[in-house]
């Protein structure tokens, strides 16, 4: 289990940070889990499977 901060993950998924914030508010992308005071993470799994979701909806859309 690996756990991607925020650079690793706007850099993953090519977000910015204001739009990665706003898909989770809307509960749209992965919360972050707290991994200290100021400092939260991002399960790289469930980071993939939102990716592989976006993927879906693509092929879904051009079937």
């Amino acid at each position: 289990m690996r756990v991607l901060k925020l650079k690793e993950v706007l850099l993953k998924t090519s977000l910015g940070k204001t739009t990665l914030y706003m898909l989770i508010k809307d509960e749209a992308f992965p919360k972050p889990i707290p991994l200290g005071l100021r400092a939260v993470g991002w399960l790289e799994s469930e980071v993939d499977t939102w990716i592989q979701s976006r993927i879906s909806v693509r092929d879904q859309i051009h079937n």
